[in-house]
């Protein structure tokens, strides 16, 4: 498959395992999975057809790993970035003391006021390094990179989770915890 194919079934189940399933007549378990016997043939039905074979291939080789199959390969999820309702367990874990944020420019002055916030996520989303921010970041319009204060934060008790595919994540991050990095 190549890589153009692949992306477009990547986008695609973003769209169904993280946020609208209900667009292919899929509900998500309570923990975001769903079979995947169901889910391929949802998206057959829907007219965006691709084998087992070719989401093995979606799920192996996803340069950020979004999704994950269970043990035995019949239930498909995406491990975080969830705008519906599921119950993920993360694995609370301590963090480097810098991790990264990127957003677009035009954020900056409305991060310095209120900080960082889940959105209509259920974390914010963190990485251990500038790269991974700055393609992030580049997402949304002329990125800019934040650099996070974690060993601060923690000394005042905030709780980091990382991700099976190594996000960092975190319910929320006030502003004295921010500051914008020159590159």
């Amino acid at each position: 498959m190549n890589e153009k194919d692949k992306k477009k079934i990547s986008k695609f189940l973003s769209l169904i395992l993280r946020h609208q399933p209900e667009v292919v007549g899929l509900t998500l378990e309570e923990n975001g999975w769903v079979s995947v016997e169901k889910l391929i043939k949802a998206c057959t039905d829907y007219g965006k057809k691709f084998s087992l074979a070719e989401l093995k291939e979606v799920v192996e080789t996803n340069d950020k790993q979004r999704f994950a199959f269970n043990e035995n390969e019949t239930k498909i999820r995406a491990n975080q970035g969830h705008s519906v309702e599921v119950e993920i367990e993360f694995e609370e874990r301590t963090p480097p003391k810098i991790l990264y944020h990127g957003t677009a420019e035009k954020n900056v002055g409305v991060i310095f006021a209120e900080g960082l916030k889940k959105m209509s996520r259920h974390h914010v989303h963190l990485s251990s390094d500038i790269e991974t921010a700055r393609k992030v970041g580049m997402r949304y319009g002329k990125p800019v990179i934040f650099q996070i204060d974690t060993e601060a934060m923690l000394s005042e008790n905030h709780q980091f989770f990382v991700s099976a595919n190594d996000v960092w994540l975190t319910d929320n991050i006030p502003p004295g915890f921010i500051k914008l990095i020159d590159e």
